[in-house]
């Protein structure tokens, strides 16, 4: 169902359109774009960023097209290299409007699958998140962001999930996954 006010919603309880769908996790899912998340009050947008300065393909591009400020910090940040904290595991929070803020997490390593795996790392991603949780904490803010680590990153949601899960959820934050149409 789209409509004028907001992206189109998957429902647990066909009888009643009131919720968007939860998981078992806690974590709501809905269809739409996580660059007008659909809450009131503060909110966070949370996307993966690799650690070689790379800002072009996937989500991002979706947040370039909306706010230039995630972009141009983003790439200041890298250029700063370790100096300015820039590492995996490590966030940036950018705030684009007066109630939205966006956290660039350095949870990739490159962009291509090697030897290694896929350029995910779960554990950066760990990191990541619990910074997130604790700057969401701060701020009362809702958390928002599609299906962080697998796009590009080659990630796997069974393992991304459970992350979010204990990192976010776990400490009573309101989580919204937006599967985009």
């Amino acid at each position: 169902m789209k409509s004028a006010a907001g992206p189109r919603r998957t429902f647990t309880n066909r009888t009643s359109n009131r919720w968007p769908a939860r998981s078992m996790t806690g974590i709501s899912y809905i269809k739409g774009d996580a660059t007008s998340p659909q809450a009131k009050g503060v909110k966070v947008i949370c996307h993966i960023c690799n650690d070689i300065g790379g800002w072009g393909k996937g989500f991002v591009l979706a947040l370039s097209r909306r706010w230039q400020q995630p972009e141009e910090l983003y790439r200041a940040w890298y250029a700063g290299g370790k100096n300015e904290g820039f590492r995996l595991g490590a966030v940036q929070f950018v705030q684009v409007e007066p109630y939205i803020w966006v956290a660039n997490m350095v949870a990739q390593r490159g962009t291509k699958t090697g030897s290694s795996g896929p350029p995910i790392r779960y554990e950066a991603l760990t990191e990541c998140l619990r910074q997130v949780g604790e700057r969401a904490g701060e701020l009362n803010a809702s958390l928002h962001m599609p299906r962080i680590g697998c796009g590009l990153a080659g990630g796997k949601w069974s393992l991304v999930e459970p992350i979010i899960e204990k990192c976010l959820v776990e400490r009573g934050l309101s989580v919204t996954v937006y599967d985009h149409d």
